[in-house]
């Protein structure tokens, strides 16, 4: 902590630059936090994190942070007085979001890529969470700012955000063993409120080996919901906790989606075991959006001072929802005006690619084209991911761009896999970034294909939105 001047000073100018910024959007979510912290050091955050009277809630993984983040602060507004930020993962961001007056609970999206940058466990030592909600963790971009960063230390990073807690709660995925992992260890110091699914969704990728969090053995699967979540456990005696939420029961419909959510939670601040069970419906958005609704529904059970409006607030929101839901962009499919079907969005990620190419499996009724957009030098993982979701795809004719700043990896990318396909290179430069857009839009203009799917690495919200907002006003 710093002295109480400092902090008073800090907090001022903090809240100023909060009114000379736009607080929608790009700097508005970060600089006044940044200049809070410039004028009060890190130290003032400690001081800042004190002011929520429940305290605050962080929500990490490699996907569905920002999804997830949007459900619970729609749900636990609902019930009380909230701060919040999202979208945008930094330090500067959660103090920006905490300068915000007089809130019960704060909730703010945090990613971690590595330590160095990430700074996770500086962020839980001035924060304090109360809770770390973990959505799942998989491979992720394997540079970061031109260094090489192994999955073990990306792991690591995410795990550090929750290590030193001694009080609050830890919301885990229990399909996926490394959030399950992480829980685990951890359920002797606080509490771990756990979810996952009850039902019948088999992953139609082709199973690949998922090392141990614990051994390092191969996990055994008695089931696979998506890519490595599902029903497993190790000869070490490492498995699947018993998941506290559940979603039980599911009708898939073409327009909706109706499912059972069930469990029992500890709730933190009544400091009890609380259950509910409600039946509610949602967009047909994909798989992994189940679990972005599993893991909002369990974090909101774990920190609503209203325990008992769980049920009604929560079929409430989640039957209101809709694809605008979808943070920018993010995958999303488009009905043209020339009658094509365009799925497009960020996939920075294997993870990402596939639940892209699962969501848009749903809308194929003619032959595909696949717009795919490289991962850069020193991403081969990614690469390999990503091709794939591609084989899945099977598509009738690809087209390859290079999705980060090397033109000349993604041409190597492409001669990987051009011989499997129809297939075409384009070197749009990245330097170029209007050329790259314009160019995208016009393939689709162009094309003879009534589906295209358009996914792969790129600037996360830019680009997409962009190419998305142009196909939607050009088409």
């Amino acid at each position: 902590m710093v002295n109480n001047l400092r902090y008073k000073f800090a907090k001022i100018v903090g809240k100023l630059g909060g009114q000379v910024v736009s607080l929608k959007g790009g700097m508005g979510k970060s600089f006044p936090g940044w200049l809070f912290l410039k004028v009060g050091s890190y130290e003032a955050l400690n001081n800042l994190a004190q002011e929520p009277k429940i305290g605050s809630v962080i929500i990490t993984g490699t996907n569905g942070k920002t999804t997830t983040t949007t459900m619970l602060i729609k749900l636990l507004s609902e019930d009380t007085q909230i701060s919040s930020n999202f979208e945008s993962n930094t330090i500067n961001a959660i103090a920006t979001g905490l300068l915000k007056n007089d809130a019960n609970l704060g909730v703010y999206e945090y990613g971690i890529r590595d330590f160095e940058h990430g700074i996770p466990e500086t962020v839980q030592r001035l924060v304090e969470p109360v809770g770390v909600v973990y959505t799942t963790i998989s491979r992720e971009h394997t540079q970061v700012l031109g260094v090489k960063n192994p999955f073990e230390k990306y792991l690591a990073a995410k795990e550090a955000l929750s290590k030193n807690m001694k009080d609050g709660i830890i919301i885990a995925n229990a399909d996926d063993p490394r959030t399950a992992y992480i829980g685990l260890k951890k359920e002797k110091d606080v509490k771990v409120n756990y979810y996952g699914f009850d039902i019948d969704i088999e992953d139609i990728f082709k199973e690949s080996p998922i090392q141990c969090p614990k051994c390092g053995k191969e996990l055994q699967y008695s089931k696979r919901f998506m890519n490595h979540r599902g029903i497993y456990k190790c000869e070490c005696g490492f498995k699947r906790p018993e998941a506290n939420v559940k979603i039980t029961d599911i009708k898939m419909e073409p327009n909706r989606w109706y499912v059972t959510i069930e469990g029992t939670v500890y709730n933190y601040p009544n400091k009890k075991n609380i259950s509910f069970k409600f039946n509610t419906n949602l967009p047909t958005f994909g798989v992994h959006n189940l679990y972005n609704t599993l893991c909002s529904t369990t974090a909101y059970a774990s920190f609503t001072p209203e325990p008992q409006n769980i049920e009604k607030t929560a079929d409430k929101i989640f039957s209101s929802l809709t694809m605008a839901i979808l943070p920018p962009g993010r995958f999303e499919v488009v009905n043209t005006n020339s009658g094509k079907i365009v799925g497009l969005g960020q996939g920075d990620n294997g993870d990402a690619v596939k639940a892209n190419v699962l969501f848009m499996k749903q809308y194929i009724n003619d032959k595909l084209e696949f717009i795919y957009t490289t991962p850069d030098i020193g991403e081969e993982e990614v690469f390999e991911d990503h091709l794939e979701a591609i084989r899945l795809m099977n598509p009738d004719h690809l087209i390859v761009i290079p999705g980060r700043e090397s033109v000349e990896i993604g041409k190597e990318y492409y001669n990987q896999i051009k011989d499997e396909f129809d297939s075409e290179f384009y070197p749009f430069p990245y330097e170029e970034m209007d050329k790259r857009i314009n160019g995208i839009v016009d393939l689709v203009s162009k094309s003879q294909y009534k589906n295209i799917i358009i996914t792969g690495c790129g600037e996360e919200q830019a680009m997409w939105e962009e190419i998305k907002n142009k196909i939607k006003n050009n088409q």
